[in-house]
Parts: C-alpha cells; sequence; structure tokens
C-alpha cells in the first residue's frame, strides 16, 4: 500500500531492530528517502514512493494538499511541482527537503475517509488551490475544473467554505459557484456572463442546453431558445483540425433548424466585451428581442 516506503517506527514495530535496520542501508538493500523513512527497494523512487514518504517523514494526521492533492484527483498535471503536505497546527515535522508544509487547525477534520494515500477531499482540495492561486481567474479555473470533471458539486464545495472565515476571495468564490449552478463550466463562459450578458442587460441564455442534431446530442454554451439564436466560446488558441469540421457541421445544423450561431473566443470577450453585447443584441432584436439593452459604464461604446 506505502509503494514499498516504510517508516523507521513502522519497521521497529514489525519487529525488526535498529542494527538490522542499518545493515540493510548500509549494503544497499534499502535507501533513505527521508530522515526516519526508507525505500525497501534498489533503483529510482516512483513519485507515489516519493508521496509516501513525505507522508510518513511529516508523522501522523498528515495528508497531501494543495497541488498535490489536486495531482491525485487529476487536476494538476505537473508532477515535478514541490510535494505539499498539510499537518495539524500542534505538529512538529521540521523543515522536509522537497516538501512544503502547511499547518492548519483543521488538518483532522479536512482529510478524505477512505483514500489513499491521505489526501484532503476534492473540495477542500479545490479551495485551497483557489485561495493560493495568483490571481482571481486562476480562482475560478478550479472550481471550472473540478465539476467539469463530475469530481464534485458547486453545492459541496460551497458548504465547504462555511468554516473558512477568512476565505480569500470568499464572495468572488460564492459568486462563481452560483454560475456553475446555471451551468457556466469555463473562465471564458464566466467572461461571457459577468462581462457581456448581465451588465448590458442582455436575457439570460440556458448554460449547457441539450439539443439534438443529426440524431446525435450536443450541448449549446449559451441558447436563447425562444429567440433561435446561440452563442459558443472557444477558449483555446487554436481549435484541432478535427474539432473545427466537428463545430461547422453542428452550426450548419442548427442553420437548417433556424438557428443563427455566434462564435467568440478568449479575446473578443477579454478585449471588446461590449462589442459582443451589441452584436448579440442586434441578432436578438431581429429575432423578436424588444428588451432595453443597457450601457454598462461611461465608457461603455455599446449605443454610441
Amino acid at each position: 500500500m506505502q509503494y514499498g516506503v516504510i517508516g523507521r517506527q513502522q519497521a521497529l514495530c514489525s519487529g525488526l531492530r535498529s542494527d538490522t535496520i542499518e545493515t540493510l542501508l548500509r549494503t544497499g538493500r534499502w535507501q533513505r528517502l527521508q530522515r526516519g523513512v526508507y525505500a525497501t527497494f534498489t533503483g529510482d523512487p516512483c513519485r507515489e514512493a516519493l508521496l509516501w514518504a513525505a507522508l510518513l517523514r511529516a508523522g501522523r494526521n498528515a495528508v497531501l494538499s494543495h497541488r498535490t492533492a489536486g495531482e491525485l484527483f487529476g487536476l494538476v498535471e505537473n508532477l515535478t511541482d514541490p510535494i505539499h503536505v498539510m499537518v495539524p497546527r500542534d505538529g512538529q515535522p521540521g523543515r522536509i527537503p522537497g516538501v512544503v508544509t502547511h499547518r492548519v487547525e483543521r488538518a483532522r477534520d479536512v482529510r478524505h475517509p477512505s483514500l489513499n494515500p491521505p489526501r484532503t477531499r476534492i473540495e477542500e482540495t479545490v479551495l485551497d488551490l483557489a485561495a493560493s492561486a495568483k490571481s482571481i481567474d486562476d480562482a475560478f479555473s478550479w472550481i471550472f475544473r473540478a465539476t467539469g470533471k463530475r469530481l464534485t458539486t458547486s453545492e459541496r464545495i460551497r458548504h465547504a467554505m462555511i468554516p473558512r472565515q477568512k476565505m480569500r476571495w470568499r464572495a468572488e468564490l460564492s459568486s462563481c459557484l452560483d454560475d456553475v449552478g446555471y451551468g457556466v463550466r469555463s473562465n471564458l463562459e464566466h467572461r461571457y456572463v459577468h462581462d457581456v450578458e448581465r451588465p448590458h442587460g442582455l436575457p439570460r441564455a440556458v448554460r449547457q442546453a441539450r439539443v439534438i442534431r443529426n440524431g446525435r446530442v450536443c450541448y449549446l454554451d449559451n441558447l436563447y431558445g425562444g429567440h433561435l439564436v446561440c452563442v459558443e466560446l472557444d477558449g483555446r488558441t487554436a481549435h484541432p483540425f478535427g474539432e473545427r469540421w466537428r463545430d461547422f457541421r453542428r452550426d450548419n445544423a442548427g442553420a437548417v433548424d433556424g438557428m443563427i450561431t455566434l462564435r467568440y473566443g478568449w479575446s473578443d470577450i477579454t478585449a471588446s466585451p461590449c462589442d459582443v453585447a451589441g452584436q448579440v443584441a442586434a441578432v436578438l432584436r431581429q429575432r423578436g428581442w424588444a428588451g432595453p439593452v443597457r450601457r454598462c459604464g461611461p465608457t461603455c461604446g455599446l449605443l454610441r
């Protein structure tokens, strides 16, 4: 279970004597990974073995956290990151080479009840990553990744926020969780809602609208169903060739049904949200929408 890694105290409790352990180390049959933590094999240790070594060195009730827990849940792909370990505030592991130690009051409460190696729950992991993000967009992205992979829900993350009295970006993250509940699945979709749709008075679209085209189920980012207008958003810098043609076919199938599809990328939404709002409003008006359009601020060019 520990990928061939054992702590000194574990070895002693299993019946090995101190001189036997020293002989195993001296002859190279075992190797030292951390102080008092050994690999019971030769050769380079795998990532899992290093994680267990960090946990055993950190002591009882230690759990993997932050980017390392995110790695185990499939949210982080960089396996060269330092190992993040969370310990109770009264723990005294000392400095551990290659390990970032986080001391918190609730280390025992945030541990996942069954997964090994021990780690924080997915909701706690998401909030830890969001709180340590460099920007609010990066913070939002952790929520979108976890909910997009269906590892958790917006309500579970919201519940995990309750004990965190000093949560960084609490109001913004709470608003983001509201949007996730309405079907927002990415930073770009979040930007569309908050920079284009809401501030300019556009009607609220149905997010991730389920439709059937050519006998296949597909999901549309933003569907103004009563007006047969769809707004698709793509945050990728470039489309893979096959996916680009898939989008074309889907748009063409929608046109057969009388639907107009508008497509925007990251630069459109972030650099020219007012222009995007003007285009969407114009198409909606052509399709019978009579609602008021408003300027988002004094510099808005929507109604000029």
